[in-house]
């Protein structure tokens, strides 16, 4: 009986996608390098990733403390760079975008 509910749980966890693969979303992704040169140490990048995860239509942040950027993965249809470089200046760290 145990044995049954244990190999009927871990079948049912191998159908689940990884928890690193981000939810796919309607709208083709964009990628974006902000600027944030306020981060002044290695708590900071911490802060600014939170900000930009909570913006809706976010998939994916990650904040550098050396380079002093942060790359947004986001689906331009639910959030725009004006949404991002604000969510950053609310948590006290002003952007900008990074042109190439």
């Amino acid at each position: 009986m145990i044995r049954a509910l244990i190999l009927s749980f871990v079948i049912g966890m191998t159908a689940l996608p990884p928890f690193s693969q981000p939810v796919a979303t309607a709208g083709e992704a964009q990628t974006v390098t902000l600027d944030v040169p306020g981060m002044t140490c290695k708590f900071c990048p911490i802060t600014v990733r939170k900000a930009l995860s909570k913006v809706p239509g976010v998939i994916e942040a990650k904040s550098d403390y050396a380079s002093k950027t942060a790359t947004v993965t986001f689906d331009p249809d639910k959030a725009s760079l004006s949404d991002l470089t604000r969510a950053t200046a609310n948590a006290g760290y002003p952007s900008t975008v990074r042109t190439q």
